[in-house]
């Protein structure tokens, strides 16, 4: 295999900014893009991930649904990856940009500058930042579950798409991954088909599924045959079969494989699907340079969004507070004060705050559901039982929802508000819950919600569907409790029976 230079496309982009460069919000169909230095560069920015969002749909036929644009995936562009560790905080070191799938909103944090453009082995902030994207697209439109070694292995392959001046590569070599394909003790086949991600793996174990994951993954899809294989290979993965048995049935001798792998990986050269840019969608995006109360607060707004806990909300609020009482007119900083003071606790700032933001911006959504929000946490703290203070709470959502059917928050706080006021959810609860995870399936937590509801209502076929990609997920916790409600469900256990087994609830956090 040659590991040959591959010219990012991203880091021509990356260039020093000043400290006082402007601030803009780039927005297009699928992405609300914040950065410093120009309006074209930010710009260019969000073009190039509509370009990359185009390739992965077109290569992999996702067609275009009606909830695509009412959940866009926010991207903050940050200094550097210093300010990206910062951001992510512990367990962050080495970091290089990270994603969140999240209902209220999907973010992703990306450094401006590659603090290692010449090292062609390094893993350069482009490819992670189309790694997690890969990853947002195909958990938002496939209900398949993956093998850890694909549900990695298959970002991997999307995310070294290197820009030509007309076209895009698909399919390179993942340079990043060298040492560990040519130097580190690999995973066999048989290993990967049969990991168990309810087990802590070793970071030795988690590079060499990167980067087998990749090889693997590359290897079947660029041949019809073998992407024929991988086809059949996951239909009976879905279907119950177990992975290396699954695997056995479709590609034949694990060790013969290994082998092909290991001649595939030292080929002088490797294949890769060159895509002509005027096949993809032209991109629509439209920049705004953001407003002063915009500049001062964008800080804050992203460690606010990064998310936080009561703990960690309460320096946010203290240095957001003053700025919010310097710009009492501007819509867009009462919003995120709204937020950054519900975070902390103080309901009586974010009401005032989605009030103002309301004045000027009837049509808020964001402000709407914040109301919703303020109404619901007093009722349950109050221990309501008047079913007319749950009605005035939720109608803050009905109002939202008017404004876009699609908002998936809005969606899920209106099926959480039963849960809240202690009462069964309705019919109409259900639907908007399903409806939640329809447009934003990549939140974990709201999935497990959704199949603990299937659960209950004993909708066992519904539930599996929703389960498995969590069992099957390279980042589900060791104690897998989607994996655990499988096994349950598999035993011929019932749905509260299942539920029942594993001993505690599983819901989404107020």
């Amino acid at each position: 295999m040659r590991f040959g230079k591959i010219w990012v496309s991203l880091l021509a982009l990356a260039v020093a900014q000043p400290v006082a460069a402007e601030w803009y919000e780039a927005t297009s169909k699928h992405f609300i893009v914040y950065a410093q230095g120009s309006a074209d560069l930010v710009q260019k920015r969000a073009e190039r991930l509509e370009w990359f969002d185009g390739l992965v749909r077109m290569f992999n036929a996702i067609p275009a649904n009606e909830g695509d644009g009412s959940n866009k995936l926010t991207v903050y562009v940050v200094a550097d990856d210093s300010a990206v560790r910062r951001l992510f905080g512990k367990g962050g070191d080495h970091i290089a940009g990270f994603y969140q799938g999240r209902a209220s909103g999907s973010v992703a944090f990306t450094p401006a500058r590659d603090e290692r453009p010449d090292d062609i082995n390094a893993l350069h902030p482009q490819v992670v930042l189309f790694h997690e994207y890969g990853h947002h697209l195909l958990l938002g439109n496939y209900e398949t579950a993956l093998p850890a070694w694909f549900g990695e292995g298959y970002p991997e392959f999307l995310s070294t798409a290197r820009f030509d001046k007309d076209a895009i590569w698909l399919g390179t070599p993942a340079q990043h991954r060298a040492y560990d394909l040519l130097m580190a003790a690999p995973l066999s086949a048989e290993q990967l088909f049969s990991l168990n991600m309810s087990q802590k793996l070793r970071d030795t174990q988690t590079a060499a599924l990167y980067a087998r994951g990749w090889l693997l993954t590359h290897y079947l899809v660029m041949d019809p045959t073998r992407k024929a294989q991988l086809d059949a290979y996951l239909r009976a993965l879905n279907a119950g079969t177990p992975g290396a048995e699954a695997a056995r049935a479709a590609f034949g001798d694990l060790r013969t494989l290994d082998k092909s792998l290991s001649a595939y990986l030292h080929k002088s050269t490797m294949a890769a699907y060159r895509i002509p840019i005027t096949r993809l969608p032209k991109p629509v995006v439209s920049v705004r340079a953001l407003s002063p109360g915009e500049r001062e607060m964008i800080t804050l707004r992203m460690r606010s969004d990064r998310g936080v806990n009561r703990e960690t909300a309460q320096p946010i609020l203290a240095e957001a507070t003053p700025i919010a009482e310097r710009y009492p007119k501007d819509a867009v900083v009462q919003g995120w004060f709204a937020e950054m003071a519900l975070d902390a606790g103080r309901l009586d700032l974010a009401d005032a705050a989605a009030d103002r933001a309301l004045a000027i911006d009837p049509k808020s959504s964001q402000a709407l559901v914040y109301k919703a929000q303020v109404h619901l946490r007093r009722a349950s703290a109050a221990h309501a039982t008047d079913p007319a203070v749950w009605r005035e709470a939720r109608n803050w959502l009905l109002r939202a929802n008017k404004i876009d059917t699609n908002d998936a928050y809005a969606l899920q706080l209106f099926y959480q508000s039963f849960r809240m006021a202690g009462t069964p959810p309705t019919d109409n609860a259900k639907a908007a819950l399903r409806r939640a995870h329809e447009l934003v399936p990549q939140d974990e937590g709201l999935a497990l919600t959704y199949a603990v509801q299937m659960l209950l209502d004993d909708k066992r076929d519904a539930a599996r569907l929703v389960l498995r990609p969590l069992a099957y997920s390279a980042h589900s916790q060791t104690d897998n409790p989607a994996a655990r409600l499988l096994a349950a469900l598999d035993a011929g256990k019932t749905g509260p029976q299942a539920l029942a087994a594993l001993g505690a609830p599983l819901m989404i956090e107020d």
